[in-house]
């Protein structure tokens, strides 16, 4: 955005025009902060003006970013700027999902989005392959039984003996055995004996991912939530998500302000992202 047209969207937003957000103290920024969501819920998705009031309240509160990040800092200076970018993703989903109505303050709301966001992307990079975050925690009991019962009986335990120890059926040892496999990577460049090749690289022996494929399971798991709500609810998700229609065209087939849509697709997607992480 140029000078010129950020100036336009201040005037028009009614919002003070602000350098450099980034640098206004924490304190400030708060305040701040409840002038430009009162304006970016007023305001039509996608115009300059609501462009303008988003950014600068993710430049405004950078610092809850920083403050998360913090926590991590053990972890050297190389990986905390993967981990800011990451709370960045955190801010702005924290940012797009705020409603004032809830009489919460921001920084409130935010940091458990960032801290979480943080949280997901070490769940997911440390493993080699992503498995659902129960098989996770199930293969750190699996480890801890299999010493224990290693160092009992001078031997590798049976699924039986680890399903008894864990206090868990014996399929579900069974799974948490086999997603522990994902822990650990093998470089594609590995070499691997064939029979009638000779020598090849592990690469050699995979296809290509098609990226498609990624989008099966979400929509598996969607569709049946998606079912359970009511006609209106369904016919919002499809004018918005299917159609591309902005909230102000939303609002004017259904009658209502463009504030009222914004809670409504709110509470759906929330309900619809609870509904999906269950299942994870």
């Amino acid at each position: 955005m140029t000078t010129a047209t950020t100036g336009a969207a201040v005037r028009a937003a009614g919002v003070p025009e602000i350098a450099d957000p980034s640098k206004v103290a924490p304190t400030d920024a708060r305040q701040l902060s409840k002038l430009f969501f009162d304006e970016l819920a007023v305001l039509e998705e996608g115009t300059p003006e609501f462009q303008y009031a988003r950014n600068t309240l993710i430049e405004l509160n950078m610092s809850l970013v920083r403050f998360a990040a913090a926590r991590f800092r053990s972890r050297g200076p190389e990986e905390m700027e993967d981990i800011v970018q990451v709370g960045m993703i955190g801010l702005i989903k924290a940012i797009d999902r705020f409603d004032l109505s809830r009489e919460v303050e921001f920084t409130s709301f935010a940091v458990p989005y960032i801290v979480g966001e943080i949280k997901r992307f070490f769940r997911d990079t440390s493993w080699a392959v992503h498995v659902p975050r129960r098989l996770q925690e199930a293969r750190l009991e699996l480890a801890r039984a299999n010493d224990e019962l290693r160092s009992r009986l001078g031997r590798t335990p049976t699924t039986k003996e680890l399903s008894e120890l864990m206090s868990l059926p014996e399929n579900e040892v069974a799974e948490a055995q086999l997603a522990a496999n994902g822990y650990n990577a093998t470089s594609l460049d590995a070499a691997i004996t064939s029979s009638e090749d000779g020598e090849a690289a592990l690469a050699d022996f995979i296809g290509n991912e098609d990226a498609a494929l990624a989008l099966v399971e979400d929509f598996r798991a969607l569709a049946p939530m998606i079912a359970e709500l009511g006609d209106r609810d369904r016919q919002i998700i499809h004018w918005r998500f299917i159609e591309e229609l902005t909230q102000a065209q939303i609002g004017e087939r259904l009658g209502v302000s463009q504030m009222h849509v914004s809670r409504l697709i709110t509470r759906l997607l929330a309900r619809l992202r609870e509904g999906m992480l269950s299942t994870d």
